[in-house]
């Protein structure tokens, strides 16, 4: 992302960029920024844009060769178009595009064997968008409360992640509904996060587990049924417990090998600041005990995909089985 920011301070571009990654986010801030600032004006008559599986690659071709027309490029935008999947021609006449043409292409996944991707990284920039460090996902939340004359606690902000969430589309949503809702307020609160944000479904599970953990059957079965009324369905919340389990389990070998949080974080594919949260709930469950859940949610799966178990029914075993653990 550095070397993008840098294209566009010195207006000296490459040839083609590929933005690919689940952060939906910085691929659309990022598309828009190149766009804005390769069209130096506002007239579309230098931009062309393809979208989705099926795309014609001659038309494709015919765009890019156009000469720009009092403009110093001509900008093409190709979103999930999956060529970075399949097999086409268009590796073979990329090279050969003007260089006043400037190709942008924005993908959910690649393959970087694909003849297109090594294509583009021969002449051009490709960037990996997966989200942000916790460190930059930090400031970059504090810089828009900033802009609207809001501040917030270090606490409460990784409060805030851990509740909602680090998908910045979802995110930058919450954040707009907390603006609005603080009013002339200068100090967002934990209060107002609590009043006003979405929980996301696996900041419920873990809150799940906790209340299992401390005892706590009634907290547990509300929120099981929050996640019923909110439509979220028996089978997806059996998949969401077992990931959990998944994740409690290499947090438990992670501390056998004395792993660092933020190895262990990068490893387990969690947030940096909810590592210890993680480790914490790791504690109160043996390995076998994690493996026997584990176990148990894949046979489960297997009873309701056969037609032997209801999903709902199954859902609630499960939480009885985890609720009969000794505390």
């Amino acid at each position: 992302m550095q070397r993008i920011k840098e294209h566009i301070k010195s207006h000296q571009f490459s040839r083609c960029y590929l933005l690919y990654g689940q952060e939906d986010y910085l691929k659309k801030l990022y598309k828009n920024q190149l766009k804005k600032a390769i069209l130096t004006d506002e007239n579309d008559i230098n931009y062309s844009y393809f979208e989705g599986h099926g795309i014609s690659i001659p038309q494709l071709v015919l765009s890019a060769q156009t000469l720009p027309f009092f403009n110093d490029y001509r900008f093409i935008l190709v979103e999930n178009s999956g060529l970075f999947g399949s097999q086409s021609e268009l590796p073979d006449q990329i090279k050969d595009f003007p260089k006043t043409t400037i190709l942008v292409f924005v993908e959910k996944e690649v393959d970087k064997r694909n003849r297109l991707y090594k294509a583009v990284a021969s002449i051009g920039t490709i960037c990996e968008m997966n989200g942000m460090e916790e460190k930059n996902l930090k400031l970059w939340a504090a810089s828009l409360l900033s802009k609207e004359h809001k501040k917030i606690r270090e606490s409460d902000l990784i409060y805030f992640f851990e509740k909602s969430g680090t998908n910045m589309e979802l995110l930058s949503k919450e954040l707009e509904k907390l603006i609005s809702y603080t009013g002339d307020n200068e100090i967002v609160t934990r209060e107002d996060i609590d009043a006003i944000c979405t929980t996301q479904v696996v900041s419920q599970i873990f809150a799940m587990i906790d209340s299992f953990i401390n005892g706590s059957m009634a907290a547990a079965l509300h929120l099981y049924k929050d996640l019923l009324s909110s439509r979220e369905k028996p089978l997806s919340i059996l998949f969401l417990i077992s990931r959990h389990f998944h994740i409690l389990l290499q947090m438990k070998e992670a501390q056998a090998l004395q792993v660092d949080d933020k190895t262990a974080a990068s490893r387990i594919g969690v947030p940096p600041f909810s590592i210890k949260k993680y480790r914490k709930q790791a504690y109160h469950f043996t390995e076998q005990e994690l493996k026997y859940f584990l176990e148990t949610c894949l046979s489960l799966e297997h009873d309701i995909k056969s037609g032997q178990l209801h999903e709902q029914i199954a859902v609630e075993l499960l939480l009885a089985k985890i609720a009969a653990l000794p505390k």
